[in-house]
């Protein structure tokens, strides 16, 4: 069973998107259990690509670099791609940073509407989703990839086919120095967390 596989996308794939794959990584990491017999990368693939290839190959923007370091994570291994249609293909859940991304996601693979959302509009409708009807939670690859699959299908069904707002969107904090890093990263934290969350266990 492959791990469930989420991929973050913004414009150039050394702020935004990155910040989102690792902070995703990093969460569900803390709620895997010490000792546990699945490691995080049997679980869950989180990973980042761009709209555009003007930095493919670069490093993480450096104040992006330093939130994850001061969150706890390590960028070092981390370089720039821009987004193809196999890695869209691949994913089972994709969370851009803006409609824009969103729209260009979907030129580029239609068929997956279904499994693409801007990052906030799926934490926006998450806290919709009745825990209930979920599969059961557990750390292994096949309970988290089917909860993971049947999450996607459930926040989905909550979209109802309206567009994401505007408010969705997530700024741009390129050249704006670290504060407005810290803030973007917030805002992602608060869709990722949730998302760990409810992947690996149960709300409560």
């Amino acid at each position: 069973m492959p791990p469930f596989s989420v991929l973050h996308v913004c414009m150039g794939n050394i702020c935004r998107s990155p910040m989102a794959e690792h902070l995703l990584n990093m969460s569900f990491a803390r709620r895997l259990a010490p000792g546990a017999d699945a490691d995080l990368g049997t679980l869950l693939y989180s990973h980042s690509a761009g709209t555009g290839g003007w930095h493919a190959g670069e490093k993480m923007n450096p104040p992006a670099a330093r939130e994850i370091k001061r969150r706890g994570g390590d960028s070092s291994a981390f370089e720039a791609r821009k987004l193809r249609s196999d890695h869209i293909d691949a994913a089972d859940l994709i969370l851009t940073a803006t409609a824009d991304q969103h729209e260009y996601v979907l030129a580029l693979r239609p068929d997956a509407a279904a499994r693409s959302f801007v990052l906030a509009e799926f934490g926006r409708l998450l806290a919709a989703v009745d825990e209930s009807a979920l599969p059961a939670a557990g750390a292994t690859p096949e309970l988290v990839h089917a909860r993971g699959i049947a999450l996607v299908a459930a926040v989905d069904a909550a979209r109802a086919g309206a567009d994401s707002l505007p408010t969705d969107d997530l700024d741009d904090p390129w050249g704006r120095g670290d504060a407005a890093f810290v803030r973007i990263a917030d805002e992602i934290e608060a869709t990722v967390d949730p998302l760990a969350a409810r992947l690996l266990a149960p709300k409560q």
